[in-house]
């Protein structure tokens, strides 16, 4: 059956203010970071560097007003040499009083990979260089297989910070494991050392814009890339910073993911907002290869009361279990 125009409407507009998620106690911490920065976007600038662009971007002044403003006001705050990232000192800290954790709901995911594309596309990324990666998985023989996506799992116990002889792999104070590729020295102890294979290495020259070469060095955006090191997801600590969701989150067009933080108990797809403690009862989530001990801050839903069919990549539909 077709949709009828209302409902198309409706979901675009769900869609619309998915991308668009402004969390409230994100706000808070990328506006005590970013000082007066907001304030200075609005009242400074009378006229945008370049023509409106029909965009509308949502910010929290720093008297507690929720204002769209066009996109076009923006380019100064944003210049490409900065791309909101902190220096890698300051990229060590991380935002206080945050613990970031995400949920990925197994029984949401049709392989659409929509979340993928978003993540290679805003970190610049190679085809061959995957931070996120969708996995066919299926328990035994006789049970149904499923699809699981697997970023880095940010682990409270991380091996990989432990092994690393230049400290470039580090853990902040929010729960992020983050790589400074300015100290990295490509010995990939680091990769060795990741039960769960999510990190990759610059075997070749990044090709990238001319603009991300002239850019300062963050650890917080992971540009510009660097030949010889070695890169994996990072949450998009850049996102967080202006009380944005990670990109592969707002991606998704099936609410796979959870992102919030710990200490407020509050996890977010961008469409719900749940309670982070009582989804995990409720759901009966899990830890990947939890008897490692690495104590990661990424949790699953069991793959149950599918929304979708499986269906593998030469086409052919599965019936799930529930």
């Amino acid at each position: 059956m077709s949709q009828k125009p209302d409902d198309q409407n409706k979901h675009d507009d769900a869609a619309s203010g998915r991308r668009n998620f402004l969390k409230l106690g994100f706000l808070t911490a990328g506006l005590t970071i970013a000082g007066g920065g907001i304030q200075k976007v609005l009242s400074d600038q009378e006229e945008p560097a370049n023509k409106e662009t029909g965009e509308k971007v949502k910010l929290l002044t720093p008297d507690g007003k929720l204002v769209e403003v066009d996109s076009a006001y923006l380019k100064e705050h944003s210049h490409p040499k900065h791309h909101c990232g902190a220096s890698p000192d300051e990229s060590r800290v991380g935002v206080p009083g945050k613990k970031y954790v995400m949920v990925i709901d197994l029984s949401r995911c049709k392989n659409a990979l929509k979340c993928q594309k978003a993540c290679q596309k805003h970190h610049l990324l190679p085809a061959q260089d995957k931070w996120l990666k969708v996995y066919k998985m299926q328990d035994t023989e006789d049970t149904a297989p499923y699809w699981m996506p697997k970023p880095c799992l940010h682990c409270d116990k991380p091996p990989c910070v432990k092994v690393c002889p230049v400290d470039a792999t580090f853990k902040r104070e929010d729960g992020l494991v983050l790589i400074d590729n300015e100290r990295c020295i490509g010995c990939r102890f680091c990769m060795a050392a990741c039960p769960y294979s999510t990190r990759t290495f610059n075997w070749e020259e990044p090709q990238q814009p001319e603009y991300v070469n002239e850019m300062v060095y963050s650890p917080e955006t992971s540009t510009p890339r660097k030949k010889g090191t070695v890169e994996k997801c990072d949450f998009c600590p850049d996102m967080l910073k202006q009380g944005k969701l990670p990109h592969c989150v707002t991606a998704c067009p099936n609410g796979v993911y959870y992102f919030g933080d710990a200490n407020e108990d509050t996890v977010t797809n961008g469409d719900e907002t749940l309670r982070f403690k009582q989804l995990l009862k409720d759901k009966a989530a899990y830890r990947y290869m939890e008897s490692l001990g690495t104590e990661p801050s990424v949790y699953y839903l069991p793959p149950v009361n599918r929304l979708f069919p499986f269906v593998d990549s030469n086409g052919e539909e599965k019936e799930s279990d529930s």
